[in-house]
């Protein structure tokens, strides 16, 4: 009867300890940060955008800040940041490095800032990106009455892009003020692992699925380290 007692409270640890996980999980909070400067202030742009980011990885609540840019238009960036929470994030836009950044960006900037603010939808486990690793960024649009149909179709799409070859993290994450507008973050071990997943089964697949349901042009843009 006691050992019996044992398993029933072990079990019951266990499902509160993954609850309590999940939760974590839940509350963090990404956001995805797009910068343009001038076709010829993109050195100056990666150098600005470099400092923010480091500024950044050192935030209360910042467990993750990569800073990225694009290989064929390199006046076009992305900072990929996780946080602990909301909370977090928006104390970190109302310090003073935060406001230094946009300041001093302003003269260089082709456009504003264009920032996006997601909750988790399907996260995989962290892993560094190896060198030479290729990210690819994409924003997905769904009209609203199909945001159901794309949250199981991006889902499946994580789940299965996981199994490729070459990959070390595939992230999908929904916006908090519209969640019918998605972005997928992926990190691949060359441009060639890359390349190969485009052409996979389960990727061909989602495209077909996603057109009827699509709002916008898939928007799936690529980028390099920028360190």
């Amino acid at each position: 009867m006691g050992s019996f007692i044992g398993l029933v409270l072990g079990l019951v640890t266990a499902a509160l300890g993954m609850t309590a996980t999940a939760r974590a999980d839940t509350a963090t909070f990404y956001t995805v940060t797009y910068v343009e400067v001038g076709p010829a202030l993109a050195a100056q742009g990666a150098a600005l955008v470099k400092q923010y980011g480091e500024a950044t990885r050192t935030a209360p609540g910042a467990t993750r800040v990569e800073r990225l840019q694009r290989p064929d238009r390199p006046n076009q960036l992305v900072v990929l940041a996780a946080w602990t929470d909301q909370p977090a994030f928006e104390a970190h836009q109302a310090a003073a490095a935060t406001s230094q950044f946009q300041g001093t960006l302003q003269p260089l900037a082709a456009s504003p800032i264009d920032q996006r603010l997601h909750q988790a939808l399907s996260v995989d486990a962290p892993a560094p990106s190896p060198a030479g690793a290729i990210y690819a960024v994409t924003h997905v649009d769904v009209i609203p009455p199909r945001k159901d149909d794309a949250v199981v179709a991006l889902t499946q799409l994580a789940e299965a892009s996981r199994k490729d070859p070459g990959h070390v993290r595939f992230d999908v994450v929904q916006q908090t003020n519209r969640p019918n507008h998605f972005t997928v973050i992926e990190v691949w071990v060359s441009r060639a692992a890359f390349d190969a997943h485009a052409m996979a089964p389960h990727v061909r697949r989602f495209r077909v699925e996603l057109g009827p349901m699509s709002g916008s042009l898939y928007d799936e843009r690529l980028y390099r380290p920028l360190e």
